[in-house]
């Protein structure tokens, strides 16, 4: 049996509290797929093995397809089982309850690592990064998605949501360990205002989701973050 949470695993609290509408965000960011496009372009995952890293409910797993390998690594399990019903049909994968902290696989098994959203922001992953380290194999390549709080419009309201995260020491952090920076502008755009409102309030602090909500209008924002990407 599946513990609900594995050792050392950071809480998420937008996607292990508010699932569904953490699902509503997956649809609404990057859209045109800029992301896996810029990654593509760096380390393609065509016939090799590809780790999805904090996978979630496995949103984007069925992206990977071309992999020979699929494996997704999730430390929550009810997320896990979601992800395990969402892509029964995918032969080639394979799903694991495991932390970034201890990734339940052989020393260098993997060729691609994705990463989106679950390394929070620089210092504090060290233990996660010499992970990686055992598992890529020589010639491989790891990703890592981050928000880039320098500018959009989004960035804007994540200094405001999250005062303590200093952008030039998080650059320096991925720099001085060898990682490259590919900023992306990705977008945010909702089928609904409702959707976007309740986006906003599992992302932000009540007053700065409120703050959000009244001052911006429609259902689209524009939203920029980093790609951050290093070959072992």
């Amino acid at each position: 049996m599946s513990r609900p949470t594995v050792a050392g695993a950071v809480p998420s609290p937008n996607i292990w509290h508010h699932t569904a509408t953490y699902e509503v965000e997956n649809h609404a960011a990057d859209r045109e797929g800029c992301i896996e496009t810029a990654m593509r372009e760096i380390a393609d995952w065509s016939g090799r093995t590809f780790l999805d890293l904090g996978c979630g409910t496995g949103f984007h797993l069925p992206r990977w397809r071309e992999a020979a390998r699929v494996i997704g690594v999730e430390p929550h399990a009810d997320l896990l089982a979601i992800a395990g019903r969402r892509t029964r049909r995918m032969q080639h994968l394979r799903l694991l309850q495991g932390a970034a902290q201890a990734i339940p696989l052989p020393d260098a098994s993997v060729d691609v690592v994705h990463a989106r959203w679950a390394y929070f922001f620089g210092p504090g992953c060290e233990p996660g990064l010499r992970e990686l380290h055992r598992v890529v194999r020589r010639g491989g390549t790891a990703f890592v998605i981050d928000n880039d709080p320098t500018r959009s419009t989004f960035g804007t309201w994540f200094r405001r949501g999250y005062p303590g995260i200093d952008a030039a020491s998080v650059e320096r952090f991925w720099a001085t360990r060898g990682w490259h920076r590919q900023p992306l502008d990705i977008g945010w755009s909702f089928e609904s205002r409702e959707d976007f409102e309740a986006v906003v309030r599992i992302e932000f602090d009540p007053a700065t989701a409120e703050a959000i909500i009244s001052s911006h209008r429609g259902t689209s924002v524009d939203y920029a973050v980093n790609l951050w990407w290093r070959s072992f």
